[in-house]
């Protein structure tokens, strides 16, 4: 029997307007926004439908703004009768809308967590301190052999595993750009810095870390109700006593996107639908494996179009 993964996005995805079509539509959709609003106390909604794109991009406003699109748009398939999902999974923050879809914390939770998350990151390195960096087209035993090369006693590491042709890593700054060189003179089809505010999924995190770790020891998880590949270990779990450290380690750890999915697809996951904004997701899962299907909800057109392919899933 063939399964289906849900998969949620990470910071990238956002654009002005996102959400505007579901609060329109679904009134489960515009609960979420109400109560995103209420818990953060003041006005995401309105960033995310009218806001700058200057203000959405900072990363305290990112996290929780992608976070709420992601639960109005599983709020909407649950309203039509979407087929539950055998797996979820997130990238990076992604993984806490994930664990909203499978029952292990409340959307309250997530999105206050994720508006910290974002401050505790940004806060972590000093503007212009650090870097990340998108390297196409080499294996990533050649980017990490690179990196230590290039780190000369600073941080310079894979941050994202993204697909086996496009891996992005982080560090101090010159560091980053002393990697880029290397892995230039070493095949890299493109190696291009990333216009980001801070150094994600690496070592210079560890001050996020601490700080985030408090926060997660006050919330209570639930076990899943449906299992979740985790970013740090690309292993399922459904257990709540896990969520915390795996939530902890994520911040300063790779996120094993590459793995995750090829897990998934050994686990029989034939169908992957985007739940949220953008189909960054949907692009990265084709590169990994090209005879998967993937769809996306975003909207009303693209939910419906997405309910009506699955009528034809074959069980």
């Amino acid at each position: 029997m063939t399964k289906l993964a849900y998969i949620f996005p990470g910071q990238g995805s956002q654009a002005v307007g996102m959400g505007k079509d579901l609060f329109d539509n679904f009134a489960a959709s515009k609960q979420v926004f109400e109560e995103a609003d209420d818990a953060l106390g003041f006005a995401l909604s309105e960033m995310c439908f009218g806001g700058t794109a200057e203000d959405l991009a900072l990363t305290a406003n990112t996290q929780p703004a992608i976070l709420t699109v992601s639960i109005a748009a599983l709020r909407a398939m649950e309203s039509e009768d979407f087929p539950k999902p055998d797996f979820v999974a997130g990238h990076s923050l992604g993984e806490y809308s994930a664990l909203v879809a499978a029952n292990a914390m409340s959307f309250s939770d997530a999105v206050k967590t994720v508006r910290r998350r974002g401050t505790y990151m940004q806060a972590a390195v000093p503007v212009g301190t650090g870097a990340m960096a998108a390297i196409l087209g080499l294996p990533l035993e050649t980017v990490e052999v690179a990196c230590a090369e290039a780190a000369e006693g600073e941080i310079c590491s894979p941050a994202n595993i993204n697909s086996p042709s496009q891996i992005v890593i982080a560090g101090n700054a010159a560091a980053v750009d002393r990697a880029i060189e290397l892995l230039k003179e070493r095949g890299a089809k493109r190696a291009i810095k990333l216009n980001v505010s801070a150094p994600f999924h690496c070592d210079l995190m560890f001050p996020a870390q601490a700080r985030l770790a408090e926060d997660l020891a006050e919330i209570k998880f639930k076990d899943l109700r449906f299992p979740i590949i985790e970013n740090v270990s690309a292993e399922a779990n459904t257990k709540g006593e896990r969520v915390k450290t795996a939530l902890t380690e994520q911040v300063s750890k790779p996120v094993r996107w590459a793995q995750t999915v090829e897990n998934l697809i050994n686990e029989t996951v034939e169908t992957f639908i985007e739940v949220g904004a953008g189909k960054i997701l949907s692009g990265l899962v084709r590169q990994i494996n090209r005879d998967v299907r993937c769809l996306n909800v975003e909207n009303a057109e693209s939910l419906k179009m997405s309910l009506g392919s699955l009528g034809s899933r074959e069980v």
